[in-house]
């Protein structure tokens, strides 16, 4: 195998591993992605990519990390979340990595319910249900924040093919 198809296999493994990062929030999903682009382009010598369709990809990877905290944001501040339901939100994702898919479902709405309740520091029923409110508002705006990458992650590929064989 010669050194140019080792640079598109790497850069091919890159837009994988970042499209997997879209959803698995241990990974840094359209970075990976973008990272893989530039290999590639770079590996061809810049002849079917150029500055200018990078700068584009590049913006639209920084646009994707705003989309990021926007969405989680957005989510939680709709219900009245506190800081500790966000927090909780996080950490319950990371911590449903370990259960796969269902776990990266059920971690953030769990998350957020706990750091809710601890915040609130109370198990009143008022206090539980406004928790549970707050659990599946996090819960939304990550699941948003995932679907909207997605589509960005496949619209710069599709961008990055397009220019590539135009």
């Amino acid at each position: 195998m010669d050194h140019a198809s080792v640079l598109y296999l790497l850069a091919a493994l890159l837009a994988v591993v970042g499209l997997v990062g879209t959803v698995l929030p241990a990974l840094p999903g359209l970075p990976l992605v973008f990272c893989g682009m530039l290999l590639a382009a770079w590996a061809d010598g810049f002849r079917h990519i150029g500055i200018p369709m990078l700068v584009l990809l590049g913006l639209l990877t920084l646009f994707s990390l705003g989309i990021d905290l926007w969405a989680t944001a957005h989510g939680a501040k709709r219900v009245g979340a506190s800081r500790l339901a966000i927090v909780g939100a996080m950490l319950g994702t990371l911590g449903g990595l370990v259960f796969g898919p269902f776990g990266l479902l059920v971690g953030p709405f769990a998350g957020a319910l706990a750091g809710e309740l601890l915040h609130r520091r109370s198990l009143q029923r008022e206090h539980l249900g406004h928790a549970a409110k707050v659990g599946f508002g996090t819960w939304f705006g990550i699941v948003l924040g995932t679907v909207l990458k997605l589509a960005l992650a496949f619209a710069m590929l599709g961008l990055f093919a397009l220019a590539w064989w135009l």
